[in-house]
């Protein structure tokens, strides 16, 4: 795969961007266009390697030196096919995924590993430029019929798939725009918006219909969700964690969430921005290290913030891998954003312990204290606090990017449906709950998760549900290890 001895040849070489005070001014993405003999070049890199770890890496089996030769070959048809056979939407991943392939890549044990993300990420526009990624209709119908609640990764995968069945599926989102926190949760700079409505339009004309502003359970009864043949929830995992200490309830103290949302909205002209989720002039404090933290960071900067901190709990991981993490596992190691380069006081091993409130109940300052874990034989390490390490930090806008704790429980309550120990819904290996019809895929089943994940759980169940249906199913599965030829 590749050229021969390509990755003793080139160097691995990623997109430019925008220098940082021109690329806060709006809410584009900015990355720089890279040549094609570039990108070829990136695809010669893939080693001829006898097991391709990069598979293992990739929730969704994606043919990987494949497409990578095709790239070297300079075959973008080709390479497109390749790619779509296991992933729906590159578009997506190839934005967003942190490429868990990368870091099995072989190539990753002595050198840089092979730009898998940016080389998906560019034979898929590559694909839309030439008009290659066509609606593609199926050529009969089953008769069924299929609900999916929510149009997230997950549920645009399960549609997509149980449409190519030959099932009539109707999803419904409760916002008022198609995409899930694709749309109302990931900054505009990391993924513009007419990204998602250029890959919806082909799945409207492939026969999806769309309901939006329908909340299943609120302004839409569940017992409708039975004049469907099956039902595929992909709402995912919403409940977000709080920071249950003194002063939570200040004014200034917000929801990760709720902040990155209203944000998407006012740059999509569906909401006018307030000083309660705007950022401008004041001592921002984000709490919690994730990618969500991230882009909490990227947008207050946009938002012309007076200071940014990030704290986050855990201590500063390792440049490098440890021998405890070894190659070809997820690495532990220490990541930098395009957004922290935009600007952030980083701290680590910080616990925050109060919000402090001014006497109308507004936020002023943050007390916390620093941390270390403790590693006790025969135990999980302790956290134990730091003496005479206490601090206030001055702070108008304390941010939560604390994670999600499961799915609300509207519709489990509603539907009586089980929940596991995590609070998802309880789905079996098929992907089926304890109502025979009902299914659960994406973060609502496995809790919260990884973008392509997501579309991999899509897949799988729409599987289950056409067999469920059908009887049986010619749509791939991994589970059989039956995914297109290349």
């Amino acid at each position: 795969m590749g050229k021969l001895r390509g990755f003793l040849e080139y160097e691995r070489e990623q997109e430019a961007t925008l220098a940082v005070d021109k690329r806060l001014k709006d809410y584009k993405e900015f990355t720089k266009e890279l040549d094609p003999k570039v990108l070829s070049n990136q695809g010669a890199r893939c080693m001829d390697c006898g097991i391709p770890f990069c598979h293992s890496g990739c929730p969704l089996g994606n043919l990987i030196p494949d497409f990578n030769d095709a790239v070297y070959k300079n075959n973008w048809q080709k390479a497109l096919h390749i790619l779509h056979s296991t992933n729906n939407f590159p578009e997506f991943t190839g934005r967003l995924c942190p490429a868990p392939c990368e870091s099995a890549c072989v190539l990753g044990i002595i050198q840089p590993p092979v730009s898998i993300e940016l080389i998906e990420k560019y034979i898929v526009e590559r694909g839309f430029k030439e008009g290659w990624i066509k609606a593609n209709p199926p050529k009969k119908r089953s008769g069924k019929t299929v609900a999916i609640i929510g149009s997230g990764p997950s549920g645009l995968a399960a549609a997509q798939q149980l449409n190519r069945a030959g099932h009539m599926v109707t999803v419904f989102e409760r916002d008022k725009k198609v995409g899930g926190l694709l749309r109302y949760g990931i900054p505009d700079f990391k993924l513009e918006k007419s990204v998602i409505d250029r890959r919806i339009n082909i799945l409207e004309q492939e026969g999806i219909t769309f309901k939006t502003g329908v909340h299943v359970g609120v302004n839409y009864k569940v017992e409708d969700l039975h004049d469907f043949d099956a039902v595929v929830l992909c709402a995912g995992a919403t409940k977000r964690r709080g920071l249950p200490i003194p002063g939570a309830d200040a004014k200034g103290v917000v929801q990760a969430m709720e902040f990155l949302k209203r944000n998407n909205q006012v740059v999509d002209g569906l909401a006018e921005s307030t000083p309660e989720l705007n950022a401008k002039g004041k001592d921002v404090i984000v709490i919690g290290g994730g990618d969500t933290g991230s882009d909490c960071v990227g947008t207050s900067n946009r938002h012309g913030a007076k200071s940014v901190t990030n704290f986050e709990i855990m201590p500063i991981p390792p440049q490098f891998r440890s021998d405890e993490n070894p190659w070809p596992f997820w690495p532990f190691t220490l990541k930098t954003s395009s957004s922290h380069e935009e600007g952030v006081d980083r701290k680590w091993s910080i616990l925050t312990k109060e919000f402090v409130k001014d006497p109308q109940g507004h936020l002023k300052a943050v007390k916390t204290v620093e941390v270390k874990w403790v590693k006790i034989p025969g135990e999980r390490p302790q956290l134990q606090e730091v003496a005479g390490s206490e601090k206030q930090w001055p702070c108008d806008l304390a941010l939560l990017a604390l994670g999600f704790t499961g799915p609300e429980e509207t519709l489990s309550e509603q539907l009586g449906l089980h929940i596991d120990q995590r609070s998802n819904i309880q789905a079996s290996n098929n992907y089926q709950t304890n109502i025979p019809h009902i299914f659960a895929a994406g973060d609502m089943r496995r809790g919260q998760s990884l973008i392509v994940w997501a579309i991999s759980e899509g897949r799988e169940a729409a599987y289950h549900v056409d067999q469920y249906l059908m009887g049986t199913s010619s749509l791939p599965t991994k589970e059989k290890g039956d995914l297109p030829a290349a």
